[in-house]
């Protein structure tokens, strides 16, 4: 039976999720794990290919003059590639460096200034990576699951 704390029930020790609640679950779980494969690899081919934006619009002077706008962006690019990889192989892993990430990209946005509205999408994103790693908890265990 369920305990009420405040006004809200909380399950007790004995509680089980159904199977259809497991599906859906697991299909939040499958939304995150492929977006968060798709964004950085995506993102990270384009700091390449530039068809998207000038990434380098992006990037805050300071970090800027340490190896250059263009070469930094490409390093970015090459790290975001990889994370997405990872986020495809292991999100249990991978999912909170992503998070981490994006907080990075938000530090330098912030420094840069004027692109608020992009930094918080970025903090709304690294919120789905922070609940992609908690569902990964659970779906990403090694073992073959059926749903």
């Amino acid at each position: 039976m369920a305990e009420n704390v405040g006004n809200v029930a909380a399950p007790s020790a004995f509680t089980f999720a159904s199977a259809e609640e497991i599906k859906h679950d697991h299909q939040a779980y499958s939304v995150l794990h492929w977006g968060f494969v798709a964004l950085p690899i995506i993102a990270g081919l384009d700091k390449f290919a530039r068809i998207l934006c000038d990434w380098e619009h992006y990037l805050a002077p300071q970090f800027a003059q340490i190896l250059g706008a263009a070469t930094t962006m490409q390093i970015v690019g090459i790290i975001e590639i990889i994370a997405g990889l990872g986020v495809a192989f292991k999100p249990r892993f991978f999912a909170p460096v992503v998070a981490v990430w994006l907080w990075g990209i938000i530090v330098n946005l912030l420094v840069l200034g004027g692109y608020y509205d992009v930094a918080l999408r970025d903090f709304g994103l690294s919120l789905g990576a922070l609940s992609l790693w908690r569902l990964s908890q659970h779906f990403d265990t090694g073992k073959t699951q059926k749903m």
